[in-house]
């Protein structure tokens, strides 16, 4: 049986304004997620932003991203003081 495929694996769409969507919620909760997991997830987040940002006027759905990228960096903050603990 294969594995299932991870977000790594996903054939990457080109960035252009007519096909960018905001980044996909996950499947789990935050705190459910693997490490990998939420890397992927942080970084579609950012590049997610990063577009929205270059575009005039910015659309209303990057504060909606950005208010999902903080728990991420929550989430993996959390994550580093247990590890630490």
């Amino acid at each position: 049986m294969r594995p299932p495929a991870m977000l790594s694996d996903a054939p990457q769409a080109p960035q252009d304004a007519t096909n960018m969507t905001a980044a996909e919620p996950p499947r789990s909760p935050l705190h459910a997620l693997t490490t990998s997991e939420l890397s992927g997830y942080r970084r579609h987040l950012e590049q997610a932003i990063a577009f929205f940002d270059k575009q005039d006027p910015i659309p209303p759905a990057r504060a909606d991203l950005q208010a999902a990228l903080d728990g991420v960096i929550a989430e993996q903050d959390d994550r580093k003081r247990l590890a630490g603990a």
